[in-house]
């Protein structure tokens, strides 16, 4: 989750990255939400020019070379977020879901100095945008301490085709899961989930080989304690039994978190994740996150194999349409 707005200049970006695999992949940035569409895979992370309040997008057909697009969506386009009287609001960890042949952006807004927590949609044709929000918020019942409406994640089941969206963490440490309507933009019903073990924040819901993964992010995302746990279930709604952690921090890479998983074309599995870099003790630090990316390897009962994080990154993949 990021508190505050990140505050950085254009020129810190690296449109085209080096020929050859490195971490981190984009050294500004937090909460990365990656997704394939066609042939790309795309981020949408937590990021902003300056003091710009506006999405921002990053796409690669290799994960080597990234390009920034956007911005997608700017919060003067969006009429609701101020419509408290409140003008200090932030906007943090995206996702984004291709479905039907749209693009639906679902979004945090805070702060709850005023108003209570909020996600909002928007919808594109492209994965690059322009987004264009639907006018009111999705959720809007992010009281503090109770449940707190940020870090939103949509997940569409190939079994029987229902969207699922998971969201909430941190203050009340809560999460809470919502069938959507047909058309992404609506609320059909919401359905009782346990909140898994260690979690804090960012869940995240994947399928493979028939087994659902709910992963998330657990501790304080300013310090060491900040990692990443997984359960599993049987559908994307569980029950699911936790099976342990996926990313810890090691002596040099501190706190790495709110995470997202692709599959590349020949089937290697890989995590997207922010992390702090050369950083000592157990926080907090200050400064920016870098996202990164590592494979991820399973075992033969499916359970995941913990992450060890490099400064290497991965090789070159080349992405098919899923």
């Amino acid at each position: 989750m990021l508190t505050t707005l990140l505050s950085i200049t254009a020129s810190l970006i690296i449109a085209v990255a080096p020929m050859t695999a490195h971490n981190p992949i984009l050294p500004n940035g937090a909460d990365p939400h990656a997704v394939v569409v066609g042939d790309a895979v795309w981020i949408y992370p937590t990021f902003s020019v300056g003091r710009e309040q506006a999405f921002y997008t990053f796409s690669s057909k290799d994960l080597l070379k990234w390009q920034r697009h956007g911005p997608i969506l700017r919060f003067a386009d969006v009429n609701w977020i101020n419509a408290d009287g409140n003008q200090r609001h932030f906007a943090w960890a995206p996702c984004m879901i291709a479905h039907g042949g749209k693009h639906y952006f679902y979004y945090s807004v805070g702060d709850q100095n005023v108003t209570p927590s909020r996600i909002g949609v928007a919808v594109a044709d492209k994965p690059a945008g322009p987004f264009k929000d639907i006018g009111k918020p999705l959720i809007n019942d992010g009281a503090k301490n109770v449940f707190e409406a940020i870090d939103p994640m949509v997940f569409t089941d190939s079994e029987g085709g229902k969207s699922y969206l998971y969201a909430g963490g941190s203050n009340g440490a809560k999460l809470r899961v919502w069938e959507l309507g047909a058309d992404m933009m609506s609320l059909a019903r919401e359905i009782d989930v346990p909140t898994p073990t260690k979690f804090t924040e960012g869940a995240f819901l994947h399928e493979r080989e028939g087994k659902y993964y709910l992963s998330y992010s657990h501790g304080g995302y300013r310090d060491a304690s900040y990692s990443v746990h997984y359960a599993m279930g049987d559908s994307p709604t569980g029950p699911f039994e936790y099976k342990g952690a996926i990313l810890n921090s090691d002596a040099k890479h501190k706190g790495p978190g709110h995470h997202s998983f692709i599959k590349g074309a020949a089937g290697q599995w890989y995590i997207v994740y922010h992390r702090w870099n050369d950083r000592a003790g157990n926080g907090p630090y200050e400064g920016s996150r870098s996202v990164c990316i590592d494979e991820l390897e399973h075992n033969a009962d499916g359970t995941i194999k913990p992450v060890v994080m490099t400064d290497n990154g991965v090789a070159a993949d080349a992405f098919a349409a899923p």
